[in-house]
């Protein structure tokens, strides 16, 4: 005698041989390999913390890994304190800290730009698997550098390097060149309620 239980074991073993089906599919389809440009942007939390996961990742797999943080470069934040001794990241720290910290606009153009150079050397090196560019955004949206002198070396890298752009707001054109865009969206915040940041979740 069939009971309810079987029933609903009989259509969820259906179900799940359909999706998988789907899912085989999918993964046979997909074919090609490159090198991915991924736009992390929006509001909310956690932008910054899934590229470095990409960081440990590469790492992970035996590749190399440069880091240049923009903006918040002055930050000490648990990630740096991680990866940056590590044989295979170069991990470059490229501002001098939030604009309403730093309150000199040429300073900070002029770090931005010593960062942008040592960025573009690295995508040009083949050998350099994982380049993430964290708020780089800011860049273009404060004109500290124009689109025109970011995006060309970025498409023109080494065919299977992948980058990663972090920060709010991301251009139009940067989203439009990427492979992958991910808006994370601020929901809540802990900040706004007096919380602050704490170490190992915020920095």
């Amino acid at each position: 005698m069939t009971t309810e239980t079987d029933d609903r074991e009989t259509r969820h073993k259906a179900r799940a041989v359909k999706h998988k089906q789907v899912v085989d599919a999918r993964i046979a389809a997909a074919q090609i390999d490159k090198g991915l440009l991924l736009v992390l942007t929006g509001n909310g939390k956690g932008k910054s913390s899934s590229a470095f996961g990409m960081v440990a990742r590469t790492l992970g797999h035996g590749r190399k890994a440069a880091v240049f943080q923009f903006i918040k470069g002055a930050m000490d934040v648990g990630e740096h304190a991680f990866f940056a001794n590590h044989p295979d990241v170069i991990w470059e720290k490229c501002g001098e800290g939030f604009t309403w910290e730093t309150q000199n606009r040429e300073r900070d153009i002029a770090s931005a730009r010593a960062g942008w150079d040592k960025a573009r050397a690295a995508l040009a090196d083949p050998a350099i698997h994982l380049v993430v560019l964290d708020e780089l955004t800011y860049l273009i949206r404060y004109r500290y550098l124009a689109l025109d002198e970011i995006l060309p070396p970025i498409l023109a890298r080494p065919a299977m390097q992948h980058v990663v752009i972090t920060g709010r707001a991301a251009d139009d054109a940067l989203i439009a060149a990427a492979d992958t865009v991910s808006v994370i969206k601020d929901e809540k915040h802990a900040f706004r309620a007096g919380v602050r940041a704490q170490n190992g979740i915020d920095l």
